[in-house]
């Protein structure tokens, strides 16, 4: 007997969960959520960073990082359809694809939950910097607060805008973050020509003992590996873009990450190079702190930095809530919902507000965070699939370069992993918690 029950509407949380998400972003949406997702809090430290390298090595191990990471994005752009018919809409599905299905998920997975979690950690403790340190130049007499409650007043923001439902939903919180972060972007290297070299500018070595030295440097390479990190969140955002035999996604996909790398490009590389040069080893690990003149420029900057991890934030922050919802609506039972979405969302916020409140070592969670989950996703793991699926010819081009990747990623990894674990153990035995 045929049920006359008429067929249930699908929303789009079940539309994400069983067909994927809506499919109907333009290429330029590829631009501007992967600028979105990677030119962040990252592109303010590139000075400090190199004043630890200095100017050969860092500006070298800059242009490594730009060519590796546009390498791999575009790696992971022709693996999000290389099965006909089959679209790998997240990093651990094709993570299951490569790995196979029970060993997949227990590669790729903790290694993107670590870099988006940690990225919103991070941009919780940058949004509450920057908060305050606007406030301040904007309003001389105003009562001066805590660093802590700044970071909950930004923190509060994404319990209003993570029950916005998916990706295309925030399409226009991450147009206008892509736009923020050029801006400031412009206005801290510009900022930097304009004021000139401090007095007694000195580009020698960080003076302190060799050890700690040592600990910095494997700490840098982590903060400019966090710059990279678009790579985490690339297949979910190709996964919004039509694709049809005749259209495949990648083609838009790569054009519109083409252009996010030109962005980055003009972004990070005048920002490192010319924030070094104007205040050398002196730096601060956020070069707009270094910036006082003129001050309502410096004030809109950070303002705009704000607004840019707010999208950056959400832009991260979206897998992961898909994740946790089909998780609790398979294992739990649940069903898809604003009841559901209130409490899985705002537990999320709740819980990386509460740790950015506890551990703001700026410049030390991106080492740590950069190191520890950004460098295998963006540096070496798309090299891995590409070989276990691809499998190109031993000793050819595309097996060196893949190695290669692979070498460097490795280094990068456990060396920025262990600096900024020791610096964050350092610095927070000094540190009065909740300040």
């Amino acid at each position: 007997m045929v049920s006359a029950t008429p067929p249930k509407e699908i929303s789009s949380d079940e539309e994400w969960s069983k067909d994927g998400p809506p499919r109907k972003a333009k290429w330029w949406y590829s631009t501007f959520h992967t600028v979105t997702a990677m030119v962040g809090a990252g592109v303010l430290s590139l000075p400090y960073a190199m004043a630890y390298l200095g100017w050969g090595p860092g500006t070298m191990v800059l242009i490594i990082s730009w060519c590796i990471t546009l390498f791999t994005i575009w790696q992971m752009i022709q693996l999000h359809e290389c099965v006909p018919g089959t679209r790998f809409d997240r990093y651990y599905q094709l993570g299951q694809h490569a790995f196979g299905p029970k060993l997949g998920p227990w590669i790729v997975l903790p290694q993107q939950l670590i870099v988006q979690v940690g990225c919103d950690i991070v941009y919780m403790v940058t949004g509450g910097k920057c908060l305050k340190k606007f406030m301040e130049m904007a309003c001389h007499d105003c009562t001066r607060l805590k660093q802590s409650y700044w970071i909950c007043i930004f923190g509060s923001i994404h319990f209003v805008l993570s029950q916005l439902p998916n990706f295309n939903s925030v399409a226009g919180v991450s147009l206008a973050a892509a736009i923020m972060s050029l801006s400031y972007s412009t206005i801290a290297w510009v900022g930097c020509v304009s004021r000139g070299p401090v007095e007694n500018v000195s580009y020698a070595y960080k003076k302190t003992s060799s050890a700690d030295y040592m600990f910095r440097v494997f700490n840098a390479l982590g903060e400019i590996s966090f710059a990279f990190a678009g790579h985490a969140v690339v297949l979910e955002i190709q996964a919004t873009i039509p694709s049809t035999p005749e259209k495949p996604s990648r083609i838009p996909m790569w054009k519109g990450a083409v252009g996010a790398y030109f962005i980055t490009a003009i972004c990070y590389f005048p920002v490192a190079l010319i924030g070094y040069w104007a205040f050398g080893q002196d730096v601060e690990d956020n070069v707009l702190v270094n910036l006082k003149r003129p001050e309502w420029l410096i004030a809109a900057a950070n303002l705009m930095v704000v607004v840019h991890v707010i999208g950056s934030y959400q832009v991260y922050a979206m897998p992961v809530f898909a994740m946790l919802e089909n998780l609790m609506v398979k294992r739990l039972n649940f069903s898809h919902g604003v009841p559901l979405r209130l409490v899985v969302r705002s537990t999320y916020v709740a819980l990386t507000l509460f740790v950015g409140v506890t551990f703001p070592f700026f410049g030390d969670l991106l080492g740590f965070f950069g190191g520890f989950g950004f460098a295998p996703t963006s540096y070496f793991l798309p090299c891995i699939m590409w070989l276990a699926i691809k499998k190109p010819k031993r000793f050819s081009r595309s097996w060196l370069v893949n190695w290669a990747c692979i070498f460097v990623g490795m280094f990068i990894m456990f060396a920025s992993t262990i600096g900024g674990l020791r610096n964050i153990i350092k610095d927070s035995s000094t540190y009065s918690f909740y300040q």
